[in-house]
């Protein structure tokens, strides 16, 4: 784009937007007056710049018109697929709604829940699991095979007296055999082990926050 063109667009186009766009195009989701004006900026710029390109006369009135009109259609500076059901475009001919997590769910029960509550997961993320697992089976490795009949006894739920039966040992062997295992992990995994897996994944500590707030809030107002 020329220093012309550029100067039309700050001194011409963009004027006409921020004038129009604010009482003419529709907010989508959590579109803001603002955000639509640098949009649509973007949006003019290149319909400057294509013109110059093709060697053709616009007015800046002409730039600001279609730009607005583009803008109403729903097309934004980062696309203008109607088939995204995020896109403008979806939202504004009705194909899609896009609704808040923090919105309350219908349910028959007599306590209130949000789409969140209802759609979230308590369990660990995925790379969390993901490395203990890897930790795991390192240590594994270097158990014998008593200890890992062990492992899978107690990872299974069953009781030492079924397992002592099955490899031949008697109870306060077994019992020993634990004992060490217990030692063997804390040495291997860390004294805080058993705190890093009762601990909730930072990721929902901004989530628990701002559910606290809004508790908080809604608390104040009643």
């Amino acid at each position: 784009m020329s220093p012309q063109a550029g100067w039309i667009l700050q001194e011409e186009v963009v004027p006409r937007l921020r004038a129009a766009i604010p009482r003419n195009v529709n907010q989508v989701g959590s579109e803001d007056a603002e955000e639509l004006i640098q949009d649509a900026t973007c949006m003019a710029a290149k319909l400057l710049d294509n013109a110059e390109k093709a060697n053709k006369t616009v007015t800046p009135g002409n730039i600001a018109y279609y730009t607005i009109l583009h803008m109403k259609s729903g097309r934004r500076s980062t696309g203008n697929s109607n088939a995204d059901v995020l896109g403008s475009g979806t939202q504004l001919n009705g194909r899609s709604t896009v609704n808040s997590f923090d919105e309350p769910a219908k349910t028959e029960e007599a306590e209130e829940f949000t789409v969140n509550d209802v759609l979230g997961s308590d369990d660990e993320d995925p790379a969390t699991q993901g490395a203990r697992n890897v930790d795991w089976d390192q240590f594994l490795a270097g158990l014998t095979e008593r200890e890992k009949s062990v492992v899978e006894f107690l990872s299974a739920g069953r009781n030492m007296s079924e397992l002592a039966r099955s490899v031949g040992m008697s109870l306060s062997s077994i019992q020993t055999c634990r004992t060490g295992l217990a030692v063997k992990i804390l040495d291997y995994m860390g004294l805080d082990i058993l705190v890093e897996i009762r601990k909730l994944p930072g990721w929902k500590n901004n989530l628990n926050a701002n559910r606290e707030r809004l508790a908080c809030k809604n608390h104040r107002r009643h």
